[in-house]
């Protein structure tokens, strides 16, 4: 008999495939849980603890009831054992749905750390009040983490999106140059290097976006003029004006009071708006840039234009990322920014549209008087 043969006839495989079959039936049965398995049936650690002291309790209270019948007769006796079967009624249901709740939750905490972000305990109607706190706080916190992992994904998604497209007219005339195909010449090297700067204006976008939306964006306040804000911003866009047609001009309702804010942001906002409007306003149209001052403190301005206007499926997106129509040449990313630097302000940012008639974006500032 050679080492491993067994007296019985069956060897060590033989008795490892025996014994896998014997486990695989039991779990089958329900009589045992595999190790790092869901450990729904395995024992609870806050049950069974809340069960002690429930038992600890309960047989403190049924002693001192014994004793107060004892001392003082039956009748107060049993008003005492009445009592004390009352409280130990709602103590144990408060302990056991505060029990199971802890348990859920700890289970839920599991999955989260597994990366399950979809997992809730539900709301809870009895139990101590701060763990049905601590249950809808855990609820709240699994529902922001499963809206921040899908953004993330989205994001990337469209991040790879937009970046392909440069890329690939980068790639493809270099290639082209490289194989003799088109000559070296300004033209074609004017492409490319066109392709790049939409490469770093998308860089330079994504990066704003990020720290405006993570609210780590510095903003640099100081004392502003909105009146010379729009002209600056009305002047400098004017050549581009021209060149495509569209009038543009500036209506400024009385002097804007001084406000507290960062000029540079700000501008770029505005720069953003009639940059839109212009791309979206056919030759002999009119983009003109409001402004005035609202009820309640508000330094409001606007960017109005007889352009095509929105399509009203799109119009609740368009302060969305890369949200964007078939006709749109841009990123996607300039009405976004501008609602992350209008809220970093305190402000408010939104959209009227009507189709072949126009679109207005608006935004206000909280005024500061000076």
């Amino acid at each position: 008999m050679t080492p491993g043969d067994d007296p019985s006839g069956w060897d060590k495989h033989d008795w490892q495939a025996a014994r896998q079959t014997w486990r695989g039936r039991r779990l089958a049965e329900g009589a045992g849980t595999p190790r790092g398995g869901p450990r729904q049936g395995a024992w609870r650690g806050f049950g069974c603890l809340f069960g002690l002291i429930f038992l600890f309790v309960a047989g403190s209270l049924v002693t001192a009831s014994a004793f107060v019948v004892s001392q003082l007769g039956p009748l107060p006796g049993f008003l005492v054992l009445g009592l004390v079967v009352a409280a130990l009624v709602t103590m144990g249901r408060t302990l056991r749905s505060t029990g199971r709740t802890l348990d859920e939750l700890v289970e839920a905490t599991r999955q989260v750390e597994a990366g399950d972000y979809t997992v809730r305990v539900g709301p809870r109607r009895r139990g101590l009040r701060a763990v049905r706190q601590l249950a809808g706080g855990f609820d709240t916190m699994a529902a922001r983490l499963e809206t921040d992992e899908r953004q993330r994904r989205t994001l990337l998604a469209e991040i790879s999106h937009e970046l392909r497209t440069p890329l690939t007219v980068v790639q493809g005339n270099l290639e082209a140059i490289m194989d003799g195909i088109y000559p070296p010449d300004p033209t074609h090297l004017g492409l490319i290097l066109e392709e790049t700067r939409v490469l770093a204006r998308l860089i330079d976008d994504l990066r704003t976006l990020a720290l405006s939306e993570a609210g780590t964006l510095a903003l640099h306040l100081e004392p502003t003029d909105p009146d010379l804000l729009v002209a600056e911003v009305v002047r400098s866009f004017e050549p581009v004006a021209a060149a495509a047609g569209v009038e543009l001009g500036a209506s400024i309702d009385g002097d804007l009071p001084i406000i507290e804010i960062d000029p540079v942001r700000i501008r770029e906002v505005l720069s953003n708006l009639v940059a839109n409007a212009l791309r979206h306003t056919p030759p002999g149209g009119r983009v003109t840039v409001i402004g005035g001052v609202d009820p309640g403190a508000w330094v409001r301005l606007e960017v109005r234009d007889t352009g095509r206007g929105i399509d009203p499926e799109l119009l609740p997106h368009v302060f969305d990322r890369f949200v964007k129509d078939d006709a749109s040449s841009g990123s996607g990313l300039g009405l976004a920014i501008a609602r992350q630097l209008v809220v970093a302000h305190d402000g408010d940012i939104d959209a009227e549209s009507r189709l072949g008639q126009g679109t207005t974006i608006r935004f206000r500032l909280p005024l500061t008087v000076e």
